[in-house]
């Protein structure tokens, strides 16, 4: 039932973990998929080969997306090579330890450029396309740390819930333009960030979640997937939480 054929998808920290599973997903449902990444070239260039051997469409960007100049030139080598955007999907983001008083203001800095100032870059130039087109789709990625907090990472769960509060603001300012902004929420997901700290923490962590396990990227990327489709056109604003069931919001 999801069909994203003649869709452009574009997917920013794409070349692991949950970007991954999202531009795997999109290409087996149709899309073709740009594919963002900052230092990471040979994961990129391999997901994009990965794609074209099954018959998708990809290709590879490099950008800091906290920088915005770095932001303005990827989007106009994606708008040159596919011609349009139709979902854009704001994963990029980092997760560090930090203590509130021994936490550098170096740190806090990169932890929000890199979550946060992320998304406003790629959505201040992304929006006037999608404007001109009457058309488009925003799904930000955000977490449980930005709903309930998480200790020794403040900066990050910072940055989460602002993603949460900026996702509500963008969608009734831009509905009126036929663009749809949601959220996505993941738990504890098993990917290259996180995985020695479920490794860690083991059965402390999974014990706290109903299901007892951690999540998939492609259990994330479903998420992604049914937000980008016609079977979310009359969803805005909203907050897909994808947790196993450790946190329950409304």
């Amino acid at each position: 039932m999801i069909n994203l054929s003649n869709q452009i998808m574009f997917i920013t920290g794409a070349s692991r973990g949950i970007g991954r599973a999202a531009a795997l997903l999109a290409a087996k449902a149709g899309a073709a998929v740009a594919i963002n990444y900052r230092q990471a070239k040979s994961d990129a260039e391999s997901l994009v080969a990965e794609i074209v051997k099954s018959g998708g469409k990809a290709a590879a960007f490099q950008a800091d997306v906290g920088n915005y100049a770095e932001v303005e030139k990827m989007v106009a080598a994606v708008l040159q090579q596919f011609g349009q955007i139709d979902v854009l999907v704001n994963n990029a983001g980092i997760w560090t330890y930090g203590a509130i008083d021994t936490m550098s203001e170096e740190v806090w800095d990169e932890t929000m450029a890199a979550n946060l100032k992320s998304i406003y870059n790629c959505c201040r130039l992304v929006v006037p396309h999608m404007k001109a087109r009457r058309s488009g789709k925003i799904i930000n990625i955000a977490s449980t740390a930005g709903q309930r907090g998480e200790a020794f990472h403040s900066h990050y769960a910072a940055t989460k819930g602002a993603i949460i509060s900026f996702t509500k603001s963008l969608a009734p300012e831009l509905a009126p333009h036929n663009i749809l902004v949601n959220c996505v929420a993941p738990g504890w997901v098993a990917t290259d960030m996180s995985n020695a700290a479920i490794t860690e923490e083991g059965e402390n962590i999974t014990n706290l979640i109903p299901l007892r396990r951690a999540g998939k990227g492609e259990e994330i990327a479903g998420a992604i997937l049914f937000l980008a489709s016609d079977l979310a056109s009359y969803i805005t604003g909203e907050i897909l939480n994808v947790n196993g069931g450790n946190v329950l919001v409304g």
